[in-house]
């Protein structure tokens, strides 16, 4: 996931554990605190810039868990949140809130205690197909008849930065779906040996769930490294790809109607193995956002921040024809930390109640011109590509 992506989504976990926290679910409260640390260590790992905003967070997140694990009285304190758990032994995950919430979250830009369609700009080919492919058949089952069901796998393929993620977590809000997140990479390297098992207990847990009759999304990020073709495979990865495919299968029949979705997000398409491609019955290319969408996402992530009259969205959207919504986001911060920094540089930030200037026109001018697209043309027609032979909607 990208930076962008990451941040809301570690803001939608934290909102989730403060409240539970509050709520004295400290079992649930501290499930949430462990997903918010371990990706803001993924932001970590992608702006060591920001450490000490992010630092921060991990270090007050830990803290709370430590004291929470003490409260109750566990033996084991020790934290460890890149240990992928053992999923589906006897436990549900915890239940969200009854109302939805309401203001911001913390620097997220999700409202509530998830994402919804309204975060995200544009893309409204892939919401579509996405609604009609998860949504429809939740509210109205009665209307797919029996001999041809609705999909249950869904691909998210394209570029980075451009929303996959956001995707999944806004149909999985709109559904009020438990969502499951995995990582392919993480599988791979730290479920061998009891990898197969896992899996299937894995979709166990979320037949579990769907039989209560809450809808249940696996999210499999990174997925090509998972369903990728290798030229040399072990025994384990093979059994591993084999349960997969014998777990898909299961929840694909026709005969069952069970709301178990399994959606897969790759920047590689390219690289997924044929039978694994068939198993995704939607196959949606998320790619960078259009001139409208540009404007949009400019609106979006200079919210709060004063502008000058000067600042025109759609010629500034005409700039960065080309750019992911992560580089629009890059864009908007780098033109608003440089009036940050001038206020730092005057000596005046530290006086009481002093404010940066507004950010004119030039500030994202020269932002634009210090930062190249994180994509190129060539790369793209890749994606275009393998959507024309592959691509379902």
């Amino acid at each position: 996931m990208l930076a962008q992506e990451l941040e809301k989504v570690a803001s939608a976990y934290a909102y989730r554990a403060v409240k539970l926290d509050r709520e004295g679910r400290t079992e649930d409260a501290i499930r949430m605190y462990l997903k918010a640390i371990r990706i803001l260590e993924k932001l970590l790992e992608l702006r060591p810039s920001l450490s000490k905003l992010y630092s921060s967070r991990l270090t007050a997140y830990k803290r709370r868990v430590r004291e929470l694990r003490e409260a109750m009285k566990k033996v084991d304190v020790e934290l460890d949140v890149r240990e992928l758990r053992p999923m589906g032994q006897g436990e549900l995950p915890p239940k969200p809130p009854a109302k939805k919430p309401e203001g911001d979250l913390d620097k997220g830009g999700g409202r509530g205690h998830g994402i919804t369609w309204d975060d995200i700009v544009g893309l409204e080919e892939a919401k579509r197909a996405i609604k009609e492919a998860i949504v429809y058949p939740v509210l109205r089952p009665d209307l797919f008849p029996k001999h041809l069901s609705w999909p249950r796998g869904i691909l998210l393929f394209g570029p980075p930065g451009c929303g996959k993620t956001l995707l999944a977590c806004a149909v999985a809000h709109e559904i009020d779906a438990e969502f499951i997140e995995v990582s392919g990479a993480d599988i791979m390297n730290k479920w061998l040996g009891e990898a197969e098992k896992n899996v299937a207990r894995l979709f166990a847990r979320a037949r579990e769930i769907a039989a209560s009759g809450k809808p249940a999304i696996i999210f499999i990020d990174e997925v090509d490294s998972l369903f990728g073709t290798y030229s040399n495979e072990v025994g384990g990865e093979v059994r591993v790809r084999n349960q997969f495919l014998k777990e898909m299968d299961g929840i694909s029949d026709k005969m069952r109607n069970l709301h178990v979705y399994v959606i897969g997000a790759t920047n590689k398409p390219w690289r997924l193995d044929p039978p694994f491609i068939r198993r995704f019955q939607r196959r949606i290319l998320v790619p960078p956002p259009d001139l409208e969408a540009r404007i949009g996402l400019f609106k979006l992530y200079t919210r709060g921040i004063e502008l000058a009259e000067d600042v025109d969205f759609e010629e500034l959207a005409h700039m960065t024809e080309g750019y992911t919504g992560s580089d629009i986001r890059d864009i908007c911060m780098d033109a608003y930390y440089s009036t940050i920094r001038e206020l730092f540089e005057s000596g005046r930030a530290l006086k009481p109640g002093t404010k940066p200037r507004p950010v004119h026109r030039g500030d994202f001018i020269i932002a634009i011109r210090s930062r190249r697209p994180s994509i190129n043309s060539s790369i793209l027609k890749l994606y275009y590509e393998w959507y024309r032979e592959f691509g379902a909607l």
